[in-house]
C-alpha cells in the first residue's frame, strides 16, 4: 500500500527558496487566503511580497524576485504572536511573528501587512494555524484516545463509516486482544470489545510509514475482503487526501494558478554546489528584544552586532561550512 501518496512535507518542514514545483498545491492542498503586500521583515526588510495562507502552510514569495520565496509548515510553528517590529515599508508598526522548530533548528518569521488598518495577516493565519492544530486526529497515529461512545465510532467532519468488522484481533500483546475494526474515508480505528479505551486510530496518510501494527481476521477470505476494502479506500484518499483544516475565507481567494508569475530565468549562472545561506537571516534569538551595541572586529576590519556570549566569529564560520 505505499507509493501511492507522496511523502507529505508541506506541513512538517520549513524551507527556503523553493523551486515552482514546490510552491504547487499538493492534492487536499487548499488556498484559504492570499494577501498582496505583505513584508517579510525578518529576512527581506523593505521587500514586498505575497503571502499564501494554505491548510497546510505558509507560502511567502516575493513580487519583485519570486525565486526569494518562503514555505512555512504549520506542524513546524511553536508559537505565533504579534508584536511591534521595524519595517522599511512601514516604519514601527505592529507584525506577526512566527516562531517554529525545524530539524531542532528554531526559525523565527516576522511578516508586515503592508496595507496600513488591516487586521487580515494577523486572524488569517492565527484561525488557520489553530484550525490545523485542532485537526490532527485526520493526519497523526493517535493511542488510547477517546473514540468510542457506546461502542460506536465519534465521528469527524467529513467522515463517513465504510464498514465494520467484528471479530479483529490486535497482535501487539503476546494474548492478543479481541476487538473491532471502523474502516472509514479517512482512517482505520480498532477498539478492544472489552475496554473501548484501548484503542488505535490509524489515518490512511500514515499508511506505509514507519510504525508497523498487526492484526488478525479469521478466516482467511475474511482478512482478504477486510485488506481489499482497505487498499481501494486508501488509494481514493491518496488521490484527494483529507487533511481536516476546516476553515473559509469570506471573500474567496484566486486559484493559485491565476496568483502564479512565470520565473524568469535570471541572467547570472548560479553554482549548483553552491550553499545557500538564504535561512541564517531567520535563526530564531529567543530573549533578543534588541539589537546589541555595534562594535569592532579586528578579525574582519569594520563594525559589527557585538556576539552573544559564548559565541565566535570562527565558530559561525564553521556553522556556515
Amino acid at each position: 500500500m505505499s507509493g501511492e501518496l507522496d511523502v507529505l512535507w508541506e506541513d512538517r518542514d520549513v524551507r527556503f527558496d523553493i523551486s515552482a514545483q514546490q510552491m504547487k498545491m499538493r492534492p487536499g492542498e487548499v488556498l484559504i487566503d492570499c494577501l498582496e503586500s505583505v513584508e517579510d521583515t525578518k529576512g527581506n526588510n523593505g521587500d514586498r511580497g505575497r503571502l499564501l495562507v494554505t491548510n497546510l502552510r505558509i507560502i511567502w514569495r516575493s513580487l519583485s524576485l519570486p525565486r526569494v520565496n518562503l514555505s512555512v509548515g504549520y506542524n513546524c510553528v511553536i508559537n505565533i504572536t504579534t508584536r511591534t517590529a521595524n519595517s522599511k515599508l512601514r516604519g514601527q508598526t505592529e507584525a506577526l511573528y512566527i516562531l517554529t522548530k525545524c530539524n531542532n533548528t528554531r526559525f523565527e518569521f516576522i511578516f508586515t501587512n503592508v496595507v496600513p488598518g488591516s487586521p487580515r495577516l494577523f486572524t488569517s493565519v492565527i484561525a488557520v494555524h489553530r484550525a490545523y492544530e485542532t485537526s490532527k486526529m485526520y493526519r497523526d497515529l493517535k493511542l488510547r484516545s477517546a473514540l468510542i461512545q457506546n461502542k460506536q465510532l465519534r465521528l469527524l467532519p467529513q467522515e463517513q463509516i465504510y464498514d465494520k468488522v467484528n471479530g479483529v484481533w490486535n497482535l501487539s500483546s503476546d494474548q492478543g486482544n479481541l476487538g473491532t475494526f471502523f474502516i472509514t474515508n479517512v482512517r482505520i480505528v480498532w477498539h478492544a470489545n472489552m475496554n473501548d479505551s484501548f484503542n488505535v486510530s490509524i489515518p490512511y496518510l500514515q499508511i506505509s510509514g514507519g510504525y508497523v501494527l498487526g492484526f488478525k481476521i479469521d478466516p482467511v477470505e475474511k482478512l482478504q475482503e477486510a485488506v481489499k476494502e482497505i487498499h481501494s479506500l486508501h488509494k481514493v484518499y491518496s488521490a484527494n487526501p483529507i487533511f481536516g483544516v476546516d476553515y473559509e475565507m469570506e471573500e474567496k481567494p484566486q486559484p493559485l494558478e491565476d496568483l502564479t508569475v512565470e520565473q524568469a530565468p535570471d541572467d547570472v549562472e548560479i553554482e549548483s554546489e553552491e550553499h545557500t545561506d538564504a535561512f541564517v537571516a531567520y535563526f530564531a534569538d529567543e530573549n533578543k528584544q534588541h539589537d546589541r551595541e555595534p562594535v569592532f572586529s579586528e578579525e574582519l576590519g569594520l563594525a559589527i552586532e557585538k556576539l552573544k556570549d559564548g559565541f565566535t566569529l570562527q565558530g559561525l564560520w564553521e556553522v556556515m561550512t
